[in-house]
């Protein structure tokens, strides 16, 4: 069997020794005689595997006692909806920096709840930069101020938080949660989808300050109602049972096999500078973001020809590097080097660039 280096953006590529300890648990977990895919939720052996899986979450992003966990199904995109029902509550006001798609459509459901103040946008340059925000823009009466923290399509990542104050932080971390630490305290809320860094599709995290729970507006759907979970220990209906115990074994992979965020962090800078670097000195291609706000998670790039950029994928992928063409609304090419992706498939790829543009220049 060969594997090939998948450099999607989501779902992308598991750890190997997780893909594996699962396909060893697959007909038997731990001597039950079931796959975890068969289990009742309600089950004994499957309380200690979602409540393990939250132990280990805990420990790892290091988030305090006074918030909740909770797990949940819809994809982020979910959460678009939820967050202003739970939180645009007081002063019916939110504000939202707007730095690519996501948190574009994040505002556009806000707007459906209330009045939302775009305080900055990066769209003028293909959101190819993360805007300098100025605090005299911030809504003093908002109910919380929205970002996206790293943004997949476009390669960019705050670096620097705004300043909020009290009015609560809300970030989107789909395609940089676990890739390093993050201080939980600085957010009123945090939320991911786990298909790019911590689990297969299906699963939803969100990690809220236990103040902003109960809040909810009226119209809010039970299911869209963070409290409901919070209070059934994400246990209201059946959770998305076999992505929690994938995420759990991603989070063991984590802390025994990597060492724990710090380290995580560590490898994923080594595996970006090396990328970035080869970016900076090719004639050939050329990193589409501003050096000072690239992600470690997503990097796009481009030559200065759709022909060109077309035949490197095409030569890509019959080289076993897979994914790397760009979203439809960028063109050109993304790597996605999240935590699965080993530093030898980025040196891989970058000698591989190397020899198309010696072959092409």
């Amino acid at each position: 069997m060969s594997r090939v280096y998948n450099f999607s953006a989501g779902p992308s590529m598991l750890p190997e020794a997780v893909l594996r300890k699962a396909a060893e648990e697959m007909l038997d977990y731990e001597g039950s005689g079931q796959s975890v895919m068969e289990m009742s939720h309600r089950s004994k052996i499957y309380g200690t595997i979602i409540q393990g899986a939250e132990s280990l979450l805990r420990e790892v992003m290091n988030i305090p006692d006074n918030y909740k966990v909770l797990f949940l199904q819809g994809g982020a995109s979910t959460q678009f909806a939820a967050i202003p029902m739970n939180l645009m509550t007081k002063n019916k006001k939110a504000d939202y920096v707007i730095t690519g798609q996501w948190a574009k459509k994040a505002c556009a459901e806000a707007k459906k709840y209330g009045e939302v103040n775009v305080v900055a946008s990066s769209a003028d340059k293909t959101f190819s930069y993360i805007p300098k925000l100025d605090p005299s823009t911030f809504s003093k009466d908002a109910d919380y101020f929205y970002i996206c923290m790293n943004n997949t399509i476009y390669g960019t990542v705050y670096h620097e938080l705004p300043d909020t104050g009290d009015i609560p932080l809300v970030a989107d971390i789909s395609s940089c949660i676990l890739s390093c630490p993050i201080d939980v305290t600085k957010f009123g809320v945090l939320y991911a989808g786990a298909q790019k860094n911590m689990a297969p599709a299906g699963l939803t995290v969100v990690i809220v300050r236990e103040d902003l729970i109960g809040n909810a507006m009226d119209i809010t759907p039970t299911m869209l109602d963070w409290k409901t979970h919070a209070d059934n220990g994400s246990m209201y209906n059946t959770p998305p049972c076999y992505t929690i115990y994938m995420a759990k074994l991603v989070l063991e992979w984590i802390k025994n096999e990597v060492g724990g965020l710090d380290k995580m962090y560590e490898l994923n800078q080594k595996k970006a500078d090396l990328l970035y670097n080869f970016l900076d000195n090719s004639k050939m291609f050329r990193g589409t973001v501003v050096p000072e706000d690239r992600s470690l998670m997503n990097v796009p790039f481009v030559t200065d020809s759709e022909e060109l950029n077309a035949k490197f994928i095409k030569e890509a992928t019959e080289k076993g590097f897979v994914n790397l063409k760009g979203h439809r609304t960028v063109g050109g090419m993304r790597a996605s080097i999240y935590n699965a992706m080993p530093y030898e498939g980025v040196k891989a790829l970058v000698d591989f660039m190397a020899e198309f543009e010696k072959n092409n220049g």
